[in-house]
């Protein structure tokens, strides 16, 4: 049975994380102090049970609490070893910890456990943040506050700053909190009701304070106004491939793309420049968004290869920037610098693009940019706004903790970072091969002529930090093409492509018609050739190579009765993906095929009627296709959509990084398909 202060503090907790006025995603922390029964004697303990690390306040459930004893922190700062070794408390903790599971303490644990108050929240606002960052950020507080809140300096997350909190809460017992410079806020209650009002009356008098007396533009005049929405989407999605490579130097990312209102005011105002330069504050800020991004400086509606140009230059000269940052600060005991690329990228008239290891890091990052962006309008419209110092920043982003955080995360997936787009995706090989590229680790556009279709399988793998569905007829060049700018907008490019989209039609050469032909010719050949020619320009524009895959058929070299056109059209693909590997094999881009014998089960194309005409071809009932095709192979076995998917993995994945123009057969050993 969970206990009641635990359950008081989830509720206080989802509200708290539910609200972006009060804190971002995955920040901030929430604590309450209360008692248990020890199960070992029997006898009531005092416990602290806190947010551990790595969790998010919105979706904070008990497992994602550490559980504490209080005597045994209480007892830690007899044993603290200094400012200079404060570190090494980190690993203290774990021995405070009471029962079995539960999170990982965080950095903040001893903030909570030391201010001697039973309900403690520490939160990352934007107006908290603006006048934390604030130049005159203690005057302000004192003016906007009185004593209820107090101002502490900032001071790295740590052992120290919650005994310094601690000592500031008990020489002020009329104070409700403290603003956190440079960082957020603190507030504390005697319940966890009074804990959750005294935060949100912290947050609400600053916001009207800053709504009050704050500046009408505090980012200067507008230079660039932001293009037309139709013309933006346009111009965001050509060069999102583009930077999306570009951020990609060191290792693959995922982009997002924003263009909210807030990002298009700051990307346009005359101190974009000035202000972006002076990079973010908040360690939950900065450590999402780098230290600072890169600023594009040309004109909204200069031409795209100008813009490309100047893209390229800039991108070599935020590299050589944060090298010189890593270089300025590293010490022989820091780790090795992580990669120079930005993590956000801003363009006037167009928005931000972010970048991260999967697509929510991306989003994200873009999300902890726009409360940056808020942080900087509130505290220039009241003062300067005055982040911590670059060296503050550079030992946060490169701190031995932190560092050990990232060791122990999970070793990514096969296909992290990967982008798809699988055509005939709403059902059958389509559907399956979706399917297993995102359980290995990609983010996928299922692509389908049935948008319903389509829609379920996205949602069948997850939301739309996973997957998207778009409605594409591969016979429509540009259809394709806005299927691929929605895909790209949501994800930054493409980087393996599945020409998976089919039909046939199954009839005796006297009895096929033109009409017959062209309809198979149109959706495989030619569907084939449009969204592989649509694809590759994203793939030679993000320059870090890629995977195109058909799925042909065992019928592209196996002669059978009432089958011209569709193997016809199934041969025109297999010699694509000759043809197709030749020429951009130079850009790093492999193209592959995959020759499956018929699949029965699951499959859109034979319950549409081409299984009945297939059964009646071999003189077998329909629902025993399946098992007669089975009977016909070296191996007796029935080919299902999974076993295709898996081909495709197997050939993208990159243990055949030197494979192309290859077809694999997936059909069970068929003698007369075997390849000469």
């Amino acid at each position: 049975m969970t206990n009641p202060v635990v359950a008081e503090l989830i509720a206080r907790s989802n509200r708290l994380g539910a609200d972006p006025r009060t804190t971002n995603y995955a920040g901030g922390n929430t604590s309450a102090k209360g008692t248990d029964t020890d199960p070992v004697t029997g006898t009531p303990v005092d416990l602290l049970w806190v947010k551990g690390s790595g969790g998010d306040l919105g979706t904070l459930t008990e497992n994602g609490l550490a559980v504490i004893r209080l005597d045994r922190l209480k007892s830690l700062p007899s044993v603290y070893p200094g400012l200079e070794r404060e570190d090494e408390m980190v690993a203290a903790f774990d021995y405070c910890l009471h029962g079995r599971g539960g999170a990982a303490p965080s950095i903040d644990t001893a903030m909570h456990g030391l201010v001697d108050v039973p309900h403690v929240d520490h939160l990352h606002p934007d107006a908290g943040i603006a006048i934390a960052t604030a130049a005159d950020g203690p005057a302000l507080t004192k003016e906007i506050f009185g004593d209820r809140v107090v101002w502490v300096d900032w001071r790295r997350p740590g052992f120290q700053l919650g005994l310094d909190i601690a000592a500031v809460q008990k020489a002020n017992p009329q104070a409700i909190g403290v603003i956190l410079g440079g960082h957020g806020i603190t507030a504390w209650g005697a319940t966890s009701d009074a804990c959750e009002a005294n935060s949100n009356e912290i947050i609400s008098t600053a916001a009207a304070y800053l709504a009050e007396h704050g500046r009408s533009a505090p980012f200067g005049a507008a230079t660039h106004q932001p293009l037309e929405q139709t013309v933006r989407a346009e111009r965001a999605a050509a060069l999102f491939p583009v930077i999306r490579g570009l951020a990609s130097t060191d290792r693959t990312q995922v982009g997002h793309y924003t263009d909210s209102d807030v990002v298009l005011d700051f990307v346009g105002s005359e101190r974009l420049a000035e202000l972006a330069a002076l990079g973010t504050s908040c360690p939950d800020h900065f450590l999402r968004t780098k230290v600072k991004p890169l600023v594009v400086d040309t004109a909204p509606d200069a031409p795209l290869e100008a813009v490309i140009d100047r893209l390229k230059e800039l991108h070599a000269a935020y590299r050589d920037d944060y090298r010189a940052y890593y270089e300025r600060h590293a010490t022989p005991e820091s780790p090795a610098i992580r990669g120079a690329d930005p993590a956000i990228v801003l363009v006037p008239g167009v928005g931000m693009f972010s970048f991260g290891a999967n697509k929510q890091t991306a989003r994200v990052a873009g999300e902890f940019y726009v409360n940056a962006i808020n942080v900087m309008r509130g505290a220039e419209s009241v003062s300067r706004y005055a982040p911590i110092d670059e060296s503050e920043k550079f030992r946060i982003e490169y701190w031995s903790l932190e560092e050990a955080k990232l060791q122990r995360m999970p070793k990514p997936k096969p296909l992290a970072t990967r982008i798809a787009f699988v055509t005939g995706g709403g059902s059958g090989i389509g559907r399956a091969i979706a399917l297993r590229l995102a359980a290995e680790g990609a983010v996928v556009i299922v692509a389908d002529r049935d948008g319903e279709a389509a829609e379920n399988v996205a949602r069948e793998i997850g939301g739309t930090d996973a997957a998207i569905s778009v409605v594409a007829d591969v016979t429509d060049a540009e259809a394709i093409h806005k299927a691929l700018e929605t895909g790209v907008l949501a994800f930054g490019g493409v980087d393996l492509v599945v020409n998976n989209a089919g039909l046939s039609i199954s009839k005796p050469l006297l009895e096929t018609t033109e009409q017959d032909w062209d309809l198979q010719h149109d959706v495989m050949a030619k569907g084939s050739f449009l969204v592989a020619k649509a694809t590759a320009k994203i793939l030679i524009e993000q320059g870090i190579g890629g995977d195109i895959v058909y799925i042909s058929s065992k019928n592209s070299l196996f002669a059978g009765p009432n089958n011209v056109a569709y193997g016809a059209a199934k041969a025109d693909q297999a010699h694509q993906v000759r043809l197709l590997a030749a020429e951009l094999g130079g850009y790093g881009i492999k193209v592959n095929g995959i020759n499956p014998d018929g699949v029965v089960r699951g499959s859109g194309i034979f319950s549409s009627g081409w299984g009945a005409k297939r059964a009646a071809v071999y003189g077998v009932p329909e629902e025993k296709l399946g098992e007669y095709y089975a009977q016909r192979t070296l191996l007796k076995r029935e080919v299902l959509p999974e076993h295709v998917a898996n081909a495709v993995f197997v050939l993208t994945a990159g243990e055949l990084s030197h494979t192309t123009g290859l077809h694999v057969p997936v059909d069970a050993g068929v003698a007369a398909a075997f390849l000469r």
